[in-house]
This record gives C-alpha cells, sequence and structure tokens, in this order.
C-alpha cells in the first residue's frame, strides 16, 4: 500500500531500499516491509543462517530490530505527516518470548491512531510525549513467538 505524504511515498519498496543505506544489519539479516498504512505497519523476517542463534531458530536481536522497525516506521510515517520537526527515542523496550522463531516471522503495530494522538499533543504543548507501542510477532501458522513494548519519546523539536 502506498502512504503519500508532505515529503515522500511510504511504500514497502521504499522503505527496504532506506534499510539498505540506513540499517544495513536490518536489511542484511532479511527484515522487510510487507506493508504499510497511516494505522498498520507489517514487517517480515525468515528465519535463516544469517540471523540464526545456536538453537537453530531466530536470534532475539534479529526478532528485536523488526518489531522495533514496525513501531518505528509509523511514528516515522505520523512526524512526516504531521509537517513538524519532531525527534524520537526509544527510551525502554520490554520482550517476551513464547515460540521458538523458525520459518518467516511477521511483526505487526497497529497503533497508529495512538502515535498520531501522541504527536499532536507535543505540538499542541511542546511538551515530550512518551507512549508505548506494541509488536506482536507471528510464524506462519498464526502462533505468537514474540511479544515486544517500546516506549517512546516524542518532542517537537525547537
Amino acid at each position: 500500500m502506498r502512504v503519500k505524504s508532505a515529503c515522500m511515498t511510504f511504500t514497502p519498496s521504499k522503505i527496504n531500499f532506506f534499510l539498505l543505506f540506513k540499517l544495513p544489519s536490518a536489511f542484511i539479516t532479511g527484515i522487510r516491509v510487507k506493508s504499510i498504512s497511516e494505522e498498520k505497519a507489517v514487517i517480515h523476517v525468515k528465519h535463516k543462517w544469517i540471523n540464526q542463534n545456536p538453537f537453530k531458530s531466530m536470534f532475539w536481536a534479529v526478532q528485536g530490530m523488526a518489531a522495533e522497525f514496525a513501531t518505528g516506521v509509523l511514528v516515522l510515517l505520523a512526524i512526516k505527516k504531521s509537517e513538524r520537526k519532531i525527534s524520537m527515542l526509544v527510551t525502554n523496550m520490554n520482550a517476551t518470548f513464547t515460540k521458538k522463531a523458525t520459518g518467516k516471522i511477521f511483526f505487526e503495530c497497529n497503533q497508529g491512531s495512538e502515535i498520531k494522538i501522541a504527536i499532536q499533543k507535543t505540538i499542541e504543548t511542546g511538551e515530550g510525549q512518551v507512549i508505548v507501542l506494541t509488536s506482536t510477532g507471528i510464524n506462519e501458522d498464526g502462533v505468537v513467538v514474540s511479544k515486544f513494548e517500546f516506549e517512546w519519546s516524542l518532542k517537537v523539536k525547537a
């Protein structure tokens, strides 16, 4: 899906190209955007040799990169749409792992409306806002393998 913003069109292929140059470790390990809208981002990564741990499943840090990207790309999109300079920073993270991550794993975040509200608040008040965004890792069988919560700090730049 294409989402047009003031500065650029957010498409999976353009964001994946961005990954290659700005987050090469994510690109090399196979993290890719499957779809993005103003409300939801889906990132996928396939378990393979380059991203595995000694137990023949996906290394937790690769899952973390994909999960963070699912939340962060939604924040980036909302910032672009606001047409304001807003800083974004992960200030805390929590993760739960419930099953071995093998095969293709999809990380989803569907909190776009909550992000818009937080950005609007920081624009209106000039005060930093903190928002907790969840990214759930689901395997091809529909089973949850991991769940990440990222605390994002958002603030209008002076």
